[in-house]
């Protein structure tokens, strides 16, 4: 039976979400204007003349990142890997591993269970795609002999109940996991569930999320406004993924793509701006707080993020709820830290994810590319669904229409871009 309190919750979380939603913005003649920062030009005013001083302006802007949204990003923690199992799969054409990362040398404490397919014909190293799934390994392939995640008991409602094995293998679900297409793309495909790094609770159990991964850092700092956060825990727990995918004799740590949708595809923004060893970064979907402008005000907006999601970002991103005009940065920041590599923004048409705003986002980062570059995001109007015009060789746009959740046109789309960029010659 449903607790008494439990229905309280529910209730108020959704009256919550209504009294936001009556502050939204969908007119796009409210918009208003906007200033932006310049990438290129240093907070004390020098302008960025080459890639010595875009190196250092990198580090500015991610160190506001640090103070003034996503928290102070953990420290690198060693990685200790102990191969749980591994055999055949996806009618012989795959190679299944399953890898337990442990952080602590007598490998007790916190883990994150990684599933890595490769192709089994291979003959070199290939590329591989990486990210982090909502509910569990075991969701991503039928595959009997997956492990089912253990770390799923997060008081998210959406995400808490144990889902089917190989659930997200159909392609009638919103999210879909093509792997056998992966594989014969010449792609290896490697996942963790998010909740092995930190839950995900709702508002009214925020400290429910540092646990976990959290435990191998310092205790939080209520005096502080920068404590870590579980979207920088996130993105931690896909960069200790590379550190893993660079141990591999059977991966090319030089050709990895991370990706991720929605609230992981902010993570994976996170994780590839702030970590270089990634070529190819795809986020999808990521929705405010990922790839949208937030000064534009449409859409998902401040207010929204820190009331409702409070353990995605820290104390300070607070403060410019109602005023994004006077923050000191914008999304296309964050987005500008991942040149001169590559990204490709992946959205849909939900006005709440405003995609328009990704894509001005991107153009407002692209002077980067550009300059360091040549290229940076091809010179075009916001595409219609399913155009590819707005996807240049290393900076690119495009949005679709249906529901939320990477779908196999996000995958084709990804893997076009980054086929673009890696030597194909896997096999």
């Amino acid at each position: 039976m449903i607790s008494r309190k439990y229905i309280l919750m529910l209730v108020f979380y959704a009256v919550n979400i209504a009294s936001l939603a009556q502050h939204v913005n969908y007119d796009e003649e409210k918009v208003g204007t906007y200033t932006l920062e310049d990438p290129l030009r240093f907070v004390n005013g020098k302008k960025v003349k080459n890639l010595r001083d875009w190196g250092l302006r990198r580090k500015e802007i991610l160190d506001i990142f640090q103070r003034e949204m996503y928290g102070q990003m953990p420290p690198k923690n060693e990685i200790y890997l102990g191969q749980l199992e591994e055999g055949v799969t996806l009618g012989g054409f795959g190679l299944r591993r399953q890898v337990r990362m442990w952080f602590c040398k007598d490998m007790t404490g916190p883990y994150v269970d990684w599933l890595i397919v490769t192709p089994r014909h291979a003959k070199v190293p290939v590329p591989s795609v990486l990210l982090l799934n909502y509910c569990g390994n075991h969701t991503v392939l039928t595959d009997s002999a997956i492990i089912v995640t253990k770390n799923l008991d997060v008081p998210h409602q959406l995400f808490r109940e144990l889902k089917p094995r190989g659930i997200f293998a159909d392609p009638n679900q919103d999210t879909y996991y093509p792997v056998s297409m992966i594989l014969a793309r010449g792609y290896a495909f490697i996942t963790a569930c998010y909740a092995d790094i930190s839950p995900d609770p709702t508002k009214e159990q925020e400290t429910y999320a540092y646990q976990r991964c959290f435990e191998l850092w310092p205790p939080r700092d209520p005096a502080r406004d920068d404590n870590t956060t579980a979207l920088g825990a996130w993105a931690w727990g896909l960069m200790r993924g590379m550190d893993m995918i660079e141990q591999d004799s059977l991966l090319d740590a030089n050709r990895v793509v991370l990706t991720g949708s929605s609230r992981l595809g902010k993570a994976a923004l996170i994780a590839g701006a702030f970590d270089e060893r990634f070529p190819v970064v795809v986020p999808n979907q990521t929705g405010g707080g990922g790839a949208p402008l937030a000064k534009r005000n449409f859409g998902e907006n401040i207010a929204a993020e820190t009331t409702t999601k409070i353990h995605w970002y820290c104390k300070a991103y607070k403060k410019y709820a109602g005023h994004e005009d006077q923050m000191p940065f914008d999304q296309h920041l964050l987005l500008a830290s991942v040149a001169p590599r590559a990204l490709l923004v992946q959205g849909f048409n939900e006005p709440w994810f405003d995609t328009k705003g990704e894509f001005l986002s991107l153009q407002a980062a692209s002077p980067v590319w550009e300059k360091f570059c040549r290229k940076g995001l091809p010179k075009v109007e916001w595409p219609v669904d399913y155009d590819t015009c707005a996807i240049g060789e290393r900076l690119g746009y495009v949005r679709r229409s249906e529901k939320h959740g990477h779908s196999a046109w996000d995958w084709t789309w990804l893997m076009d871009f980054a086929d673009n960029l890696f030597d194909r010659n896997n096999f």
